[in-house]
């Protein structure tokens, strides 16, 4: 029980470790008044008439650079499109773009976000899903790194806002598989396109570099756009960046466990659940995030004192690792004893996609059925 639990206690520090240097890497981006142009804000919309008008405001309340907001109505059966038009009344700034149907080979948000760009008028596109809003600043901000540093494109993870048990659950991840797992002092010196990493929810991209690399129509056939446009810039020889993006937007991804677990499982295949990652990402995780906590039990069950000292302290590095991150990223706090259970519960989603038979030839989402490569 000790050999375990010296290498839970190695595998916890590893994350630590990380952490401790990405939290200094990872900064607000501030405005530079040097830095001007447009701002294209890009918003695909599929049924999103509930949280559609506070995106679109938010939206238009940047400051410190000039912006226009384009929604792509995704053929919405809701009032989303009604919504658009009605703000799009009192400012000229605001644009509803009617997405074509959807081509064959396309997943749905590729398609808009393309569709988007080609209309949009800006020398940077700035991708946000349609339950994120922006802070006044955030526009100008992206902007003014993406200058400073030459990346062509520029993401960050916004405050996630959660609210139900499933979310709180779930949705801490993000950040923890980000700022724990991916080094980036060794990402910003490399263009290796296996270090490109962003958020989906929040995407400043290049116009030129863009249409250079194709795009979102370049990745047509892909879910997880948060993984291979980087990468596609990156092959291509351009840099991409990440930022600490909490006080740039915020976001409500889901509201329940199901839908939670529908959505992670809609990225899985591109994401850890493949028979080569997955496996790697079950020793790191459930070694280092989970099992501190099940062999601190056992030793003290056993009365084991060595085994309960090393394990003890892999679960306060575990935790504490977690605590820095909830705290900066401004996640609640109380998801941080929920940690162990968070993992067990991301690595069952990963899993359960990997290998349930009625998952593995489609991904689900927004009532679109999209075959999975490779399955």
């Amino acid at each position: 029980m000790l050999a375990l639990a010296l290498c839970a206690f190695a595998l916890a520090l590893l994350p630590a470790i990380l952490a401790a240097i990405n939290l200094t890497l990872l900064r607000t981006p501030e405005p530079d008044p040097a830095v001007d142009g447009l701002v294209s804000i890009l918003i695909p919309a599929r049924d999103e008439a509930a949280t559609i008008a506070g995106t679109v405001a938010a939206a238009l309340r940047s400051t410190g650079i000039a912006v226009e907001v384009l929604v792509g109505d995704d053929h919405s059966t809701d009032a989303t499109a009604a919504i658009v038009r009605d703000i799009a009344q009192s400012d000229p700034r605001l644009r509803l773009v009617p997405v074509p149907h959807l081509a064959e080979g396309w997943t749905g948000k590729n398609h808009a976000c393309s569709v988007l760009a080609a209309q949009a008028r800006g020398d940077r596109l700035l991708f946000i899903d349609a339950d994120v809003a922006l802070e006044p600043r955030a526009a100008a901000g992206l902007a003014a790194h993406a200058a400073r540093t030459g990346a062509a494109l520029v993401s960050g993870v916004p405050r996630q806002r959660m609210q139900s048990l499933g979310e709180r659950l779930t949705v801490p991840m993000i950040n923890f598989l980000l700022v724990g797992y991916l080094p980036v002092a060794m990402m910003r010196a490399s263009l290796r396109p296996a270090l490109g990493a962003a958020c989906g929810q929040l995407v400043l991209v290049d116009r030129a570099v863009y249409a250079e690399t194709g795009g979102h129509g370049a990745i047509r056939a892909k879910l997880h756009d948060g993984v291979f446009l980087p990468r596609l810039l990156r092959r291509a020889g351009h840099g991409t960046d990440l930022v600490s993006g909490h006080a740039l937007a915020t976001c409500r991804m889901y509201r329940s466990l199901p839908e939670a677990w529908a959505g992670f499982s809609k990225n899985a295949h591109e994401g850890m659940a493949t028979p080569r990652a997955l496996p790697v990402w079950t020793l790191l995780l459930l070694g280092g995030q989970v099992l501190p906590a099940l062999l601190l039990l056992a030793a003290l069950a056993t009365s084991s004192g060595a085994a309960a000292f090393v394990a003890f302290a892999a679960l306060l590095v575990s935790l504490s690792t977690r605590a820095a991150i909830t705290l900066i990223t401004r996640e609640p706090a109380a998801t941080i004893l929920l940690h162990p259970l968070s993992v067990a519960v991301a690595l069952a989603i990963q899993w359960n996609v990997l290998v349930r038979p009625k998952q593995a030839g489609a991904a689900v989402w927004k009532g679109r059925s999209y075959p999975v490569a490779g399955a």
